[in-house]
């Protein structure tokens, strides 16, 4: 035997046992997240505005009360990129909120409207407020929640998302979470506190539905003009409506930074050309002197 033909024997048995080990994780542990298709995703991905701006209303309307965007402006949603909001309605949308400030002359701290400048207010004064009303747990914030929370796709997933850039592991998770809540298996006790779901890692969570008061037992949309823009109300919907709003959060240049790679590229292609054509000019000239 070769030595090529036992370095293939050895890389084909490494594939599977990678293979297998990431079949047995799979059937002994969580469900992995369907994979969902995302405008963002690839070299070329842009955001749905509507999506984002459908998204921030999830976040606004479900999703504020517990987890807070300190990360983010309110000007951030007018700017390039984003959900496409104008300066008028990011300014008042601001002014709905109400920012502590100072001190003021007197040396006292005092509220005032937010303004486009401002921050996301946290929704609780301190940790130990938040850990008063989320049965001691301390919700996390969502800046960044789309690019911290991930999962792993196995082999050979990985060594293809490597070829295809998919880099969208985090909202796949985010969505597969807001709609993996379901009844547990037959003879599965859920302690009190906790609620079964098929895409969170060890399926008890102390998050409670957070749509549930977005559809009734049956799964229909309690609300069915919740979307003004026309757009069916159903929670797979809604899930990626708020995973993509999380993911323009934690990734506000996406756009920029994947037009300014596609430059690059094509800037590297062409100084590729003009140095191989220099480089066979040269050496024509070199090997016709011999």
């Amino acid at each position: 035997m070769t030595i090529a033909s036992r370095s293939l024997i050895a890389a084909l048995a490494i594939a599977g046992l990678a293979t297998a080990g990431s079949s047995a994780l799979a059937a002994g542990g969580n469900e992995h997240p369907p994979a969902q298709k995302w405008t963002f995703s690839g070299p070329f991905g842009t955001y749905d505005r509507a999506q984002l701006q459908r998204g921030f209303k999830v976040y606004k309307e479900v999703c504020a009360a517990c987890h807070g965007l300190e990360k983010v402006s309110f000007r951030n949603l007018a700017e390039a990129g984003g959900p496409g909001f104008t300066a008028g309605q990011v300014k008042t949308l601001a002014a709905d909120y109400k920012i502590k400030d100072g001190p003021n002359e007197s040396g006292d701290m005092f509220e005032r409207p937010g303004r486009p400048s401002d921050r996301f207010p946290r929704p609780f004064a301190n940790d130990e407020a938040a850990k008063a009303s989320n049965n001691g747990a301390v919700p996390p914030d969502f800046s960044v929640i789309a690019k911290a929370r991930t999962y792993e796709r196995g082999f050979p997933m990985w060594a293809i998302d490597i070829v295809t850039q998919y880099q969208e592991q985090g909202v796949d998770y985010i969505t597969g979470l807001m709609t993996g809540y379901v009844a547990p298996p037959a003879g599965v006790k859920v302690e009190d506190g906790l609620h079964w779901n098929t895409y969170f890692p060890g399926n008890k969570i102390a998050m409670a539905n957070p749509l549930i008061g977005l559809f009734d037992d049956s799964g229909k949309a309690s609300d069915p003009g919740f979307y003004t823009d026309g757009t069916p109300v159903t929670r797979e919907q809604v899930a990626r409506d708020i995973s993509a709003f999380l993911m323009w959060a934690a990734e506000p240049k996406l756009e920029e930074r994947k037009q300014i790679g596609a430059k690059v590229m094509l800037w590297l292609i062409l100084l590729a050309g003009l140095l191989y054509f220099t480089k066979k000019r040269i050496w024509s000239r070199l090997e016709g002197a011999h």
